[in-house]
């Protein structure tokens, strides 16, 4: 039986309030590549009220123009402040219905399960998260805002989670640990 290779568009969201990271990724059969990777700054609007309607405008018109059919969203990371906790899990809850509204299928993930995803670690730093995924997309240069990069590991994360795939580089894995063990003078 021939495998499936149809072309699929998967939306990667990193949510906040002031920086939104996203990212889009093509997969076709068992290989991905990169579409888009970019921001939506929100800094400049002076509620929170305008921030989530900018995160909805902006999030319908990134979908309209890329058309994704899944999404997969980091779910806010559980810290010590509440009101910082609750202002993301508003901009997490707006990204996922615009995205639903549009009929794109949603997963969330955890934190810990992108960064174990994309590097083997589910306490990678930042740094490495965004190192690995440049390597992985083939990237001449990071994006400026790491909220960009977290938001390609939630794309991949996503897209990984549904068994063995084939990198660009022709190999398949079973997981980002797998990819590593394989390849160690390519982690840090």
């Amino acid at each position: 039986m021939p495998k499936e290779t149809k072309k699929r568009r998967i939306l990667g969201i990193d949510p906040g309030t002031n920086v939104l990271g996203y990212a889009f990724i093509i997969t076709e059969g068992d290989k991905i590549s990169l579409d888009s990777v970019g921001i939506v700054r929100l800094d400049q609007y002076e509620t929170a009220f305008k921030k989530l309607q900018m995160i909805a405008e902006k999030l319908s018109g990134l979908i309209e123009r890329y058309g994704p059919e899944e999404m997969g969203v980091e779910a806010p990371f559980f810290g010590k402040n509440v009101q910082s906790m609750l202002k993301l899990g508003r901009a997490q809850g707006v990204a996922i219905a615009t995205a639903m509204l549009a009929g794109v299928d949603v997963t969330e993930y955890s934190p810990r399960k992108v960064k174990q995803s994309v590097t083997g670690n589910g306490n990678a730093s930042k740094e490495q998260v965004a190192a690995m995924v440049q390597r992985m997309m083939k990237m001449d240069r990071l994006p400026k805002y790491y909220d960009a990069t977290d938001a390609l590991a939630v794309a991949i994360c996503h897209y990984l989670q549904g068994g063995k795939k084939k990198l660009s580089d022709g190999k398949y894995y079973s997981g980002w640990e797998a990819y590593a063990k394989d390849n160690p003078k390519k982690v840090k």
